[in-house]
């Protein structure tokens, strides 16, 4: 009950300091992109992982969601998040090392995430270029043939999208190691957890995400011996005024995070159906005009014969 208090009011700090606070104002951090060069080395360690995280997660989805089974949309879901660094499906990512091994690259995985550079972003990229178009397909045969690990690794890297067929080139001699990797703190790591695990609700796609030193950089950010009379309209000092006044209510402190956590939640619920009526009507509509496209081919190829 406690980390529930703790995570409620980290989340609403993080939620007024997103919708207040001017970008220009934290700490502006080097935006590191992907090897594109080094794709080629690691495509089919890649995939392999890739596969094995498919399989761990449907199969974490259906014990969760025990007596239900676990339904064709829920797997693509799975399949469309898993190589995106902003969805929680995808923070098997981050615990990934790219370690030079004489005329290889070889994927490490660590026993905690670590900070996403360029090697973080690389990952991802070979991960998007192995998926492709292909999270539909490979979710439609999980779905109906449940197969074992092996033969999910086997089909997705070598029938469906031919990431293992060759044997990846040798390492160039003269290419720039890449950088160490570094442990991220676990403070931060479980506050980009929360910020991940809320991009499908309602305005969260809108949040910036910020560090505890970016937080503690922000002008008159947590200074509660800011003067009260200064201008109301002043923006810089809405959190710190509001973040007082939650605070001196008193009382009615677990009534209010009670009715957010409520809220969140109900809205969160809310879209989940909507969006499984909209995807399972789309499929619905697809598979009949398959169907037909299929019978119309078979009766133009009778009457040729």
């Amino acid at each position: 009950m406690a980390d529930m208090k703790q995570n409620l009011v980290l989340l609403v700090s993080l939620l007024i300091v997103s919708a207040c606070v001017p970008v220009s104002l934290s700490a502006k951090k080097p935006v590191l992109s992907a090897r594109t060069e080094d794709i080629p080395y690691i495509k089919c360690q890649v995939c392999e992982k890739l596969a094995k995280e498919l399989y761990q997660q449907v199969q974490k989805k259906q014990a969760e969601i025990l007596p239900k089974k676990i339904t064709e949309y829920q797997i693509i879901e799975i399949a469309e998040n898993v190589c995106n660094l902003k969805k929680q499906e995808a923070d098997w990512i981050m615990k990934i090392d790219i370690v030079e091994k004489g005329d290889k690259l070889e994927l490490v995985e660590q026993d905690v995430e670590g900070q996403c550079n360029s090697e973080c972003k690389t990952v991802e990229k070979a991960c998007e270029e192995v998926m492709g178009y292909a999270d539909t397909d490979i979710a439609e045969y999980i779905f109906s043939s449940k197969p074992n690990i092996d033969s999910l690794v086997n089909y997705f890297c070598k029938d469906l999208t031919n990431a293992c067929v060759k044997k990846p080139p040798p390492v160039p001699k003269d290419r720039t190691p890449g950088e160490p990797f570094e442990p991220k703190p676990s403070k931060d790591a479980e506050m980009e957890k929360i910020m991940r695990s809320m991009q499908d609700m309602p305005g969260a796609p809108n949040m910036q995400m910020y560090s505890r030193e970016d937080l503690m950089n922000m002008k008159n950010f947590g200074n509660e011996d800011a003067d009260d009379d200064e201008d109301e309209d002043d923006e810089p000092q809405f959190p710190t005024k509001l973040a007082k006044a939650l605070r001196n209510k008193g009382g009615g402190k677990d009534d209010w995070k009670q009715k957010i956590t409520k809220g969140i939640k109900n809205k969160s619920q809310t879209l989940k159906r909507h969006a499984n009526r909209v995807s399972n009507r789309i499929r619905q509509w697809w598979k009949g005009m398959r169907a037909a496209h299929t019978s119309k081919n078979t009766k133009t190829g009778k009457a040729e014969l």
